[in-house]
């Protein structure tokens, strides 16, 4: 969908950041409208995500106003909410590409344009990198300023706090502004947020905001404020005086859907000394009443008629690999109530909405928050429950000191479900679960489990669970299932292959669901074919026997070739002596970019006629 100016004719007088600050103020709250129309119509046709930059539409038309950016720093967290940043600075008219292959990147990206000043895709990231440009802006002495965006969400992390801890301390110039929608991805849980609740639902806050506006332009902190409201609201301002005492001034809360307000409070902030905080309050959504309504849904959308307001139904009928997760949840928990399941906030993507609602007690959401989600379940197994994590693969590199220390050296029994292994898609670089198999696998104690298909992943799930050496991993990827009927759940024999087919000469070890892929190439080239299933511990016995009848061995995996699945058989051959040549397919030593799975797959020849290929050049050399 191309930019048609006689639709939006503000906006069109504003296609960089140097003509938005010659429109005149009492136009902004139109350019806003406007901004907002065109997101709705571009995400509409293009996919998305689209709640998020629904809300930040009037704090990102004011922060550009404002701020010289991009000699000034503006510094997005997660990124997601970013959608209105990208066509306010030169990207306007490539916003209908976000997320396709070759098209803009989905999150704030440092090669696609210098307004984007940080690389972002996971959470509570910028208020650490904002410090450090903040403290190199003052070496260089040339009056840069720093702003982080971070939403109430992101700065339950601890990584937030810890940056907030060392910015008080450094007294830098820092503004970190506080969006405040009460939302994630999810519903924001935790007792920080059910404080700025309390606060905002207070009788006496209408009170509190009148007299912090009039304040404002005298510069006082929350501290003098409290001078001119009563003892009542005192007692409830713990997140003011919680940034208080980490050393900041806060200021706020501060309606983020008024644009000129926002203005007028960042022109009397923009220029004060140390580290202050910008409490504003925005609705996930706003401007849209179906998004309003259900900002979780709306959150990340495919193409939808912005006209009738509704998404459309999965088609298809197939089970998602999260689905099989969360049916398998609830079907133990009915039985056990000892199990106990555990997401950093992720409940809708992980699959687990149903049995959040049907065992609440055996549910903990921690939020944004991997590192504790991890040691969380480690205390749980140390007091008797059996814990389930489910993470997606590239947020557990967030915890892996924590699953090595308090999880792998301790032997406990904590099943780690690993949702969005392998290509994950359109959200690029940040989001694909390359690395989980290589990281995994070098850890002692740890059980690691690669399904071919959701009857498997069920069987594998089942397995770890009941599992008391130690950590399990039962690692699946991102989309639907096979269609396969599901059988009675057992344990599997640990560590144990199965033939799936018998050929000549050439042998093909499968770890994951790209067996089905494989599975076409070995019919084609009549060579045997060998779910794998574990990458740890190997099927020693069944790769040796391999070893020693075939010609040749092709590993297969949907992850990183270095470190990955495939060198674990390089690594057993090698140790026992055995002289075979050896092919790895997997995917190669760098960054996979955005696309959609089938796209990505073919572009790096995990299709069946991509690993076709490979086998048959690798073979004539």
């Amino acid at each position: 969908m191309g930019f048609e100016s006689e639709k939006y004719p503000t906006l069109a007088l504003a296609s960089t950041v140097q003509e938005l600050r010659l429109r005149p103020q009492d136009s902004l709250p139109l350019l806003c409208d406007e901004l907002r129309k065109y997101l709705l119509a571009s995400v509409s046709c293009s996919s998305g995500h689209f709640a998020s930059g629904l809300g930040v539409v009037e704090l990102t038309v004011a922060l550009h106003y404002v701020y010289n950016t991009p000699f000034d720093y503006l510094v997005w967290d997660v990124g997601h909410q970013a959608y209105p940043h990208k066509i306010l600075t030169g990207r306007r008219d490539q916003i209908g590409t976000i997320r396709q292959k070759k098209g803009l990147h989905p999150f704030p990206w440092r090669e696609e344009s210098e307004f984007d000043v940080l690389n972002v895709g996971h959470s509570s990231t910028s208020i650490s990198a904002g410090l450090g440009m903040a403290v190199a802006a003052a070496k260089e002495a040339k009056g840069r300023r720093t702003v982080c965006v971070i939403g109430d969400g992101a700065i339950t992390a601890g990584m937030a706090f810890e940056a907030m801890n060392h910015a008080g301390d450094m007294k830098t110039d820092l503004l970190v502004v506080l969006n405040d929608n009460e939302m994630s991805i999810s519903k924001n849980v935790g007792a920080l947020n059910n404080r700025c609740s309390q606060i905002l639902s207070h009788q006496a806050y209408a009170r509190f905001r009148a007299t912090s506006k009039k304040v404002l332009n005298k510069f006082l902190s929350i501290k003098e404020i409290f001078k001119h409201t009563d003892e009542n609201l005192k007692s409830t301002m713990v997140p003011g005086t919680l940034f208080e005492e980490f050393g900041f001034n806060y200021f706020g809360p501060v309606y983020g859907h008024d644009v000129c307000e926002l203005v007028f409070t960042l022109r009397k902030m923009r220029n004060l000394k140390g580290p202050q905080i910008l409490h504003v309050i925005t609705k996930k959504g706003k401007g849209y009443a179906p998004a309003e309504a259900d900002p979780i849904s709306w959150h990340s959308v495919p193409k939808f008629d912005p006209v009738i307001g509704l998404l459309p139904k999965k088609t298809g009928g197939l089970p998602s690999y999260s689905d099989v997760f969360g049916q398998w949840l609830s079907e133990i928990a009915a039985i056990d109530d000892k199990l106990m399941a555990v997401t950093p906030a992720m409940r809708e993507g992980s699959g687990m909405l149903n049995f959040s609602r049907a065992y609440p007690k055996q549910y903990f959401d921690v939020a944004i928050a991997e590192q504790h989600a991890v040691t969380f379940a480690a205390g749980l197994a140390i007091g008797g429950y059996r814990p389930v994590v489910a993470i997606y693969s590239t947020f557990l590199q967030r915890a892996y000191d924590q699953l090595i220390h308090d999880v792998a050296i301790q032997k406990l029994s904590v099943l780690f479900a690993i949702d969005r292994g392998g290509i994950v898609g359109a959200d690029g670089q940040t989001h694909q679960g390359a690395f989980d198999l290589a990281f995994l696998r070098c850890i002692p104690n740890v059980i690691i489990m690669t399904p071919s298909d959701e009857n498997e992943c069920r069987q594998m799930l089942y397995t770890g669970y009941h599992y008391l050496g130690g950590p399990s991993v039962v690692r699946y990827p991102r989309g639907y299932g096979t269609g396969v009927s599901l059988e009675p759940m057992s344990s599997l024999p640990l560590g144990k292959g199965v033939i799936k087919r018998k050929g000549e000469k050439l042998a093909i070890l499968n770890f994951g669901t790209l067996l089905s892929q494989a599975a076409i190439v070995a019919e084609k080239m009549n060579s045997t074919l060998i779910d794998m299933r574990f990458v740890k511990p190997l099927d020693e016995a069944l790769v040796l026997r391999v070893s020693a009848q075939y010609h040749a061995v092709v590993t297969i995996e949907e992850g990183v070739i270095k470190g990955g699945a495939g060198s674990g058989i390089n690594e057993l051959l090698m140790s026992k002596r055995k002289i075979i040549p050896v092919l790895n397919i997997g995917l190669p030593d760098e960054f996979i970019p955005q696309g959609t799975q089938e796209e990505i797959r073919i572009d790096y020849q995990l299709d069946w006629a991509g690993i076709y290929k490979q086998i048959e050049d690798w073979l004539i050399q």
